[in-house]
């Protein structure tokens, strides 16, 4: 049974549909999921074995993305909306392995993430690691609650990794990023990743098609372009919006590494 929540009752889990953050974590190897993620998963792996490589090359790119911004851009609070589960290498733990005073709020709706709230809130003793439960269509909420923690008049890396692809409308997403970006201080970073149909087309629609058969929230596939115009407005940081895998990999991985279907970026507010 999941935990309970800090109210003390335990949440409402639907365990009969199939859901993003629980077939994620069974793709990394976690054991927070139930028989309906893993069969949803392994549908999905059967025509594209190379999902578990998306899901792993988004965890490093997150990682890479995060330790930058902290070691080399100086970027002490983080806010990591649409988190998922806890698994291993979450923002807090590589931001505050950096600095131990790093401040990382976390954001999500999912009933079992909030179950898992308590795992989430281990950081160091010197920073702050907080949860929010909202919705990434809601960003006033999260900015209000995100400010209890978070000083917004300082820069904030805003990590958006696999979210942004459950909001079909690209308008609404677009309203989205424009009203948490625009409430952040200048020398702010958007760190953003989202599946992609460029790399192979058919199959990544098939993947959406699946998914979207079953499960929930609904899962929409960009272009690189598309991906890419997100950024508007910022400035991209080398080497701008390309393969998780490829984002600034390390020196003994370069060589080896195959392009996965799931695109990052860093960019800058100005």
């Amino acid at each position: 049974m999941p935990p309970e929540t800090s109210e003390g009752s335990a949440p409402k889990i639907d365990t009969s549909v199939p859901h993003n953050a629980r077939i994620w974590n069974y793709w990394l190897g976690g054991k927070d999921n139930y028989p309906v993620d893993r069969e949803m998963g392994e549908q999905i792996r059967s025509f594209f074995p190379e999902i578990v490589d998306n899901a792993i090359a988004d965890r490093g790119f997150l990682v890479r993305a995060v330790t930058h911004l902290a070691r080399e851009e100086g970027v002490r609070q983080f806010l990591d909306v649409g988190t998922g589960l806890p698994t291993h290498n979450n923002t807090h733990e590589v931001a505050q392995s950096v600095d131990p005073g790093a401040r990382v709020v976390y954001v999500d709706n999912d009933p079992l993430v909030l179950a898992h709230a308590r795992a989430l809130l281990t950081g160091s003793d010197q920073g702050v690691t907080d949860y929010v439960d909202a919705d990434l269509r809601d960003p006033d909420a999260i900015l209000e609650a995100a400010g209890r923690t978070l000083d917004l008049e300082r820069p904030v890396a805003l990590m958006l990794l696999g979210v942004v692809n459950f909001v079909a409308d690209d308008a609404e997403v677009r309203s989205i990023l424009d009203r948490l970006l625009g409430a952040l201080a200048p020398g702010s970073f958007l760190v953003l990743s989202h599946p992609t149909d460029d790399i192979d087309h058919e199959r990544a629609h098939q993947v959406a098609a699946a998914w979207n058969e079953r499960g929930t929230p609904k899962l929409t596939v960009r272009t690189a372009a598309e991906i890419t115009a997100l950024f508007d407005g910022l400035e991209l940081l080398e080497p701008g919006v390309v393969s998780c895998a490829l984002w600034r990999p390390e020196p003994t991985e370069v060589g080896g590494i195959r392009p996965v279907a799931e695109y990052g970026g860093v960019a800058r507010k100005a």
